[in-house]
């Protein structure tokens, strides 16, 4: 959530940042109400200005033994005055907290302006395998060595859901481990498994709600929400809290099944893995002093991208374009690895710095003892990484002739030493 008080003396700037998110929204209204609110508020304090000094005045009167009568008279009027404005105050509050929940986070000053096509490649890592056989998409590897059943999966869920088997289902195991190891044993992340259920209060505060309520599963007997990331729950641990500054910065890494809905995606490529409603996925979370933050985020993608390197897939590192961010971010770094089956490139990670805007809306502060009070955190989060389109990187470019695959050699470890997935 924006600052109100940034709103209202920054207008232009922060029109000018909406307009790049491509938000289409007018600060008019919420001017609008914040002046009347104002007003209505200042009013109110007069008053209670006058009440304090009623009371005074009783209290006087009746040490010098005289009648205060008039004066309470007096008091009990202002007070009815300023039980009139209470509700008007509230109701504007809640006018204005609704606006600024669907307004979206301002882009960093060095995010490129304009939509996908601006969106610019930072840095690649890794050589392209250079087949000499036809490489195979994911999906007819999985089918002939009966890593993934499709077909039952739709049987047992619907359209874009996900029965790992055998190999397969050893695969994602071993991914989702070796990613775990290496980020709490090598990068100084703190492991945390959280629940999957989510309240709305844990949705608002990272920006999933109420912008994106149509991509969520929501359960309403329980009024809870299944999460779409990790990041939802691990970033709420500190929701409402005041942490000790020489505790920052904490890394949390944290392993979830993931769920969406999709609700935006007529139109995509929806085969295989490319995009199920049910997924699994290891997220790194981060809570830093502001001043740390961008540092943070170029450290937080470089976990990431250590996961790729160690598997031997090739990558790039794309910096969005402000109308390809999310909501929430202020910078956001895509990472894609290349699918030689597909002859694509695929995000497997998308890795952010949210600034204070989630911290504001989940009232997230620290302290020190040198600061007058506290301020808020910077939260980032990134996938580290995601395992669906990892999978598809991991069949394609490992595949070999006779239609078997190797398996990638930091991974053996984790499969009981096996070498080859085999029919």
């Amino acid at each position: 959530m924006l600052d109100l008080k940034f709103i209202r003396d920054n207008v232009q700037a922060v029109q000018k940042g909406l307009a790049a998110k491509n938000a289409r929204i007018t600060l008019d209204e919420l001017l609008a109400l914040d002046e009347e609110r104002r007003k209505i508020s200042m009013k109110a304090d007069e008053l209670r200005s006058k009440k304090n000094e009623a009371n005074d005045a009783i209290s006087k009167l009746l040490k010098e033994k005289k009648d205060p009568k008039d004066t309470i008279a007096s008091m009990k009027s202002i007070a009815t005055d300023i039980d009139a404005l209470e509700p008007k105050i509230r109701e504007l509050d809640e006018k204005i907290t609704n606006i600024l929940l669907f307004i979206p986070n301002l882009p960093y000053a060095s995010v490129p302006v304009g939509g996908p096509e601006n969106n610019r490649e930072v840095r690649s890592w890794g050589q392209m395998r250079k087949f000499d056989f036809k490489p195979k998409d994911h999906i007819a590897l999985a089918e002939s060595l009966d890593m993934i059943d499709f077909k039952r999966a739709t049987k047992i869920s619907g359209a874009n859901f996900i029965l790992y088997k055998k190999a397969g289902a050893l695969l994602e195991r071993a991914l989702i481990n070796f990613m775990l190891d290496l980020h709490t044993r090598e990068h100084g992340y703190i492991e945390v498994f959280p629940p999957v259920l989510v309240n709305a209060a844990s949705m608002t505060g990272t920006g999933q709600l109420p912008k994106m309520k149509d991509d969520m599963y929501y359960l309403a007997g329980d009024d809870l929400y299944l999460i779409p990331t990790a990041e939802v729950p691990v970033t709420n641990i500190y929701r409402d809290e005041i942490l000790d500054e020489k505790d920052l910065p904490i890394y949390h890494t944290a392993y979830s099944d993931c769920f969406r809905r999709e609700a935006g995606s007529y139109g995509k490529d929806t085969r295989g893995l490319m995009r199920v409603h049910q997924f699994n996925k290891v997220e790194l979370v981060k809570f830093v002093k502001p001043e740390t933050s961008y540092d943070e985020l170029e450290k937080l993608v470089n976990n990431a991208e250590k996961v790729f390197q160690l598997l031997n897939i090739p990558y790039r590192v794309l910096e969005l374009a402000a109308g390809d961010m999310s909501f929430a971010a202020a910078k956001c770094y895509d990472l894609e690895v290349f699918a030689p089956g597909l002859d694509k490139w695929l995000e497997a990670s998308s890795c952010s710095n949210f600034e204070d805007f989630q911290a504001r809306r989940a009232g997230i502060r620290y302290k020190g003892k040198d600061m007058k009070k506290p301020a808020f955190v910077h939260t980032l989060n990134g996938s580290g990484v995601a395992t669906p389109r990892t999978v598809v990187a991991i069949m394609e470019n490992y595949q070999q002739a006779d239609g078997t695959i190797e398996v990638p050699q930091v991974l053996r470890p984790y499969m009981n030493g096996l070498a080859v997935i085999k029919k």
